[in-house]
């Protein structure tokens, strides 16, 4: 036993000396002993070609003290101090040959792209290479296929491209591999790859059988996911998020035994049904499944006693990512049977009540089901939680109290909850007890109450959102008193808080958002938030909260950094003092319904969003033309008190998309560099002094959508490319002015419009006979209650944020001058009042079954009414008045039932008036002026009226013949009838009776006729 004992520890002894030659120790930067301890045991120098291979590297980043921001690259040089390459940063070498065998960088923070190099291709001894996020950019070189020795390779996010695939079969002892976040789409191995949509998996994969970890995701990969994955066995980690790949199937999955981390999200796979069955049975050691967004359909509804207890299935699954998909409620039977730490289903079609077994997953940290139909849970559900960190449950369907969805068992680990959107209601006294709360949303639901004072001691609180519910009381310095930590407060949309905090009082945070809309803060302009310093970098919204006060001296310098500041709303008083020469890149100002005075200073030209509306801002708008204003895309500074003539330096603006200078008084011409807002959707120089022609360059705006340049003076012919050049136009505006000539047909092609007014102006000729080609006014409804605009805008660093407007549009309706912008995309209407119209109404204007508003009157139109008039069932409104329109009205005038507006006066029509409880509705001003007209609502009957008059007069003579008679016939016949006959269907016995009575009736009556007949011939025999 002893001799086999020194056998064994002679053995051991050689299998470690053998393994130090093969693999050898490394020698490099970043290691656990000191330098000192290095330098007294390692001695070998690095391989001088590696080493000038290394500084090739080095030199091809052209500059390196430029993007070297880590100091990766300060020991790499030719001094004398630095001749040993296996001391440079990132580099390891082996101490038993002195090679490269593992060359490590990352993350060089630069604007400018680097070209990879052959260089790589000498450090033939390379057993890990990681240059993750350098910015790399070009084909990845072919000397790759000298790296035989390679097990770790790590490229991701740069922008890498493979040209070929000579290199990578030789990469037989591969183990991982991570191609993420590079471009994969010039890979040339089938001459069928299209390269304009990306390209297929490379077929060298395959071959890998080594592999343990494989990275392909954001790679532009297309097609089918091959099934020779099925020969990578040994496989642990397999990525291929964010692609554009299609699976058939995934019956190569269960191949891969040793799988613990499999994420293939963002691609499709919404033809393979079985998924669960793959995925969650065939795999025994997953812990990571992440599929988000990949189209998943619903899973049938799983047999448990041969499908969710599969032997085979994992027992070791952790983590579940199924968010973004077409899931139902069917994949929790799928998930009842594991232990999950992590569960995120948010954003499917999961509805009913959350099961009962998710309050068994005593190991869940995080559970979200947002975005969902969920209706609510059992009470108590979460009580077996303890372990909760993340609770998000937002836009729902959940009612009842908050108290039910708190997890009690966790008030020491929840650190995120998310509760907004839903229905709930109760108090917020219950929710002080969880310390341990970092993130805490309870916004849009119908929690009432007060803000309970205990909130101010969770210490760990970092965003707070109340807003958007029924709150109410007194919001003090004891809500905030140990929030050091807080850097979001939103408690906006409740009308019924008032804050009120004492002038000196300093509170314990530095808010990044502070949103306290329609919140009681004035009527003094907030002293506190002068203590939230030149750091802020966010949202100030303090809108519609009550403040009468000076804008104060310090606040522009205290938020020149603040993305977004909204002091709408309010009764500020002042004048823009004391801005900073610089704000925050491309601010969003919201400072309209306010009582601001003064010019507009040329600071303001640097925000993207600029609304300085209903103020008394006077001056010009020179200050448009500093360079800063380029990337300016909303302006409205309508409802001031502009004057003189606008500015000609639009050409630099080429960003707005919004620009509204209603209600001022600019006069002159319109600029001709106007056209060069080329991404303009909005223009509205309404109520204006304007004059001249529209120019000619406007025609260049073909992203116009609204027009409103009514209530000016401008005048000439209304131009033919207004129909032309804007394929889009979906409201034009020009009343009010003095424009003249004939409508041109041109205007027919505005098959998106659905207000045209050109209402007040010199307008002559007929109305066009095309209007039937007006397509969206020949659709009943509108999808879309409101007007709203969709934009990019500029948020610095090459990026931009989407963001929206809603249009709002006044014009009289109904003989009153309104405003509608939450339903104006309701509103369908043509107004061609006030003009010098000729000729006949055209009868194709019936085709317009969409209008709500029509309006010809006060013009010198003449001919009938078409008869077809009744086609407009969803008019509203509609004023013929003040014409040459003769003949009857037309019957079907009477079927539009929803017309609450009605004006016919001043015409020449005649005959009767159409019966109709509409028409005869209406007040008598309606119809007057027209003397030939007869019948109610008019006093004056009509002829045949008074006969018909006359006979039912006569009738009424007849006491008995009413119409109470006929009421009284009709309501016996029904209970007579159903009476007897609805006995006889709904009951059997009665049926059957009743059949037997009528068989027995025949029969007597058939016994009586035959007696009757033979007594009758023995009395003639």
């Amino acid at each position: 036993m002893k001799g086999d004992g020194r056998c064994l520890k002679l053995f051991l002894a050689l299998s470690i000396l053998f393994l130090q030659n093969v693999k050898g120790g490394e020698v490099g930067h970043n290691h656990n002993h000191s330098h000192s301890l290095r330098d007294a045991k390692v001695t070998v120098r690095c391989i001088e070609r590696e080493r000038q291979a290394l500084l090739a590297f080095k030199r091809g980043l052209v500059d390196d003290s430029e993007v070297d921001e880590f100091n990766q690259l300060s020991t790499w040089g030719s001094e004398a101090e630095k001749q040993d390459c296996c001391r440079w940063k990132g580099v390891y070498c082996s101490n038993q040959t002195g090679h490269v065998i593992r060359l490590r960088l990352g993350m060089f923070q630069t604007d400018i792209a680097y070209s990879f190099q052959d260089f790589i291709g000498s450090l033939t001894n390379l057993r890990n290479l990681r240059l993750s996020s350098c910015n790399l950019v070009g084909p990845i070189p072919s000397s790759f296929g000298n790296l035989t020795q390679l097990q770790h390779l790590d490229l991701r996010y740069n922008q890498l491209q493979l040209e070929n695939l000579n290199w990578p079969p030789a990469l037989c002892s591969l183990t991982d591999l991570d191609l993420s976040g590079n471009n994969l789409n010039n890979v040339v191995y089938l001459a069928s790859i299209d390269f304009n949509k990306g390209s297929q998996i490379p077929d060298f994969i395959g071959s890998l059988t080594n592999l343990r970890y494989l990275s392909l995701s954001s790679c532009n990969l297309v097609g089918q996911i091959p099934s020779f994955f099925g020969n990578l066995t040994q496989l642990q980690l397999l990525d291929l998020a964010d692609n554009q790949l299609q699976a058939e199937n995934l019956n190569w999955l269960p191949a891969l035994s040793s799988l613990t981390d499999l994420d293939l999200s963002g691609n499709n796979l919404n033809t393979v049904f079985d998924w669960p069955e793959a995925v969650l049975n065939k795999l025994p050691k997953l812990v990571a499944l992440t599929l988000v967004n990949c189209s998943l359909p619903p899973p049938p509804t799983p047999i448990l006693s041969t499908t969710l207890y599969k032997t085979n299935s994992s027992t070791s699954l952790a983590n579940v990512f199924l968010s973004d998909n077409h899931l139902t409620s069917s994949i929790f039977l799928w998930l009842s049977n594991y232990s999950l730490a992590t569960l995120e289903l948010s954003n499917n079609n999961l509805s009913g009540f959350i099961p009962d077994f998710i309050g068994n997953m005593s190991s869940l940290v995080d559970l979200d089901l947002s975005d969902n139909k969920i209706e609510g849970a059992n009470p108590n559900l979460f009580a077996r939680l303890c372990n909760l960190q993340k609770l998000w449950l937002q836009r729902n369907l959940l009612s009842g109290q908050l108290s039910q969805l708190l997890p009690r068992c966790a008030q020491n680990s929840l650190g995120d909850l998310d509760l907004s959107e839903n229905v709930l209601k109760g108090s917020l006294n219950n929710l002080t007890s969880f310390s341990s709360l970092i993130f805490l949303n309870l916004s849009a639901n119908q929690l009432s109450g007060k803000i309970p004072k205990s909130i101010g001691q969770m210490s760990q609180l970092w965003r707070i959102d109340f807003s958007m519910n029924s709150l109410e009381g007194v919001v003090s310095e004891t809500h905030f008193s140990k929030l050091s930590e807080l850097k979001y407060l939103d408690l906006s949309s409740n009308s019924k808080l008032v804050l009120n905090f004492h002038s000196d009082w300093v509170p314990p945070f530095k808010l990044r958002d502070i949103n306290l809309a329609s919140c009681k803060v004035g009527p003094l302009f907030p002293k506190w938030l002068q203590t939230q310093n030149d750091s802020f970098l966010g949202v100030l919204d303090i809108s519609n909260a009550g403040i009468s006060d000076i804008l104060p001296s310090w606040f522009w310098s205290h938020f020149r950094n603040a993305y977004i500041i909204n002091l709408s709303q309010n009764l500020i008083r002042g004048i823009f003092t004391n801005l900073p020469v610089e704000l925050a890149y491309y601010p969003e100002l919201h400072l309209s319904s306010n009582q601001i005075e003064g010019p507009i200073p040329s600071t303001l030209s640097q925000a993207t969003y600029l609304d300085l509306s209903n103020n008394n801002i006077s001056g010009s708008l020179s200050f448009l033309c500093a360079s800063a204003s380029f990337g300016l895309t909303f302006l409205n500074l309508s409802s001031n008190n502009f004057s003189r003539e606008l500015p000609d330096c639009w050409s630099h603006l080429k960003n707005l998309v919004m620009l509204d200078l209603s209600y001022n008084a600019f006069s002159g011409k319109i600029p001709m560099t106007i056209g060069s807002l080329s991404q303009i959707q909005t223009l509205k120089l309404r109520s204006n002094r304007f004059v001249g022609e529209l120019p000619s360059s406007l025609k260049n705006c073909a992203s116009l959508e609204v027009i409103d340049l009514g209530y000016n003076k401008l005048s000439g012919p209304i131009p033919t490319w207004l129909g032309v050049s804007f394929k889009n136009l979906v409201i034009l505006m020009l009343s009010t002015n003095h424009f003249n000539g004939s409508m041109p047909s041109q205007l027919c092609h505005l098959t998106h419009i659905q207000i045209m007014d050109f209402s007040m102006n010199n307008i002559s000729g007929s109305i066009p006979k095309c209007l039937n080609n007006l397509t969206t006014l020949a659709q009943k409804g509108n999808p879309s209650l409101s007007s709203t605009h969709s934009y990019y805008r500029d948020m610095g660093n090459n990026t931009a944020a989407g963001a929206y407007y809603e249009d709002e549009a006044s014009f009289i309706w109904k003989g009153r001058m309104e405003t509608y912008k939450s339903t104006l995309g309701l509103v369908k209407r043509i107004d061609l009042s006030s003009n010098r119209l000729t000729g006949e109404i055209p009868g194709e204007i019936t085709h317009l079954v969409g209008l709500i508003s029509l309006n010809l009157s006060r013009n010198q139109l003449t001919g009938q009414i078409t008869p077809e008039i009744g086609n407009l069932e969803s008019l509203d409104s509609l004023d013929l008045s003040r014409n040459q329109i003769d003949g009857r009205i037309p019957t079907s005038l009477a079927r539009i039932d929803r017309l609450g507006f009605l004006d016919l006066s001043y015409n020449n029509l005649a005959g009767k008036i159409p019966t109709g409880t509409q028409l005869q509705g209406f007040d008598p001003s309606v119809y007057v002026g027209n003397p030939q007209l007869c019948g109610p609502p008019l006093k004056k009957m009509c002829a045949d009226q008074n006969e018909k008059i006359d006979l039912s007069n006569q009738g009424g003579k007849d006491e008995l013949i009413t119409l109470g008679f006929y009421i009284s016939m009709g309501i016996g016949f029904a209970a007579g009838f159903w009476g007897v006959c609805g006995t006889l269907i709904f009951n059997r016995s009665w049926r059957y009776a009743y059949w037997k009575f009528l068989n027995g009736l025949n029969d007597w009556l058939y016994v009586r006729v035959a007696l009757i007949k033979r007594r009758l011939k023995l009395a003639y025999a």
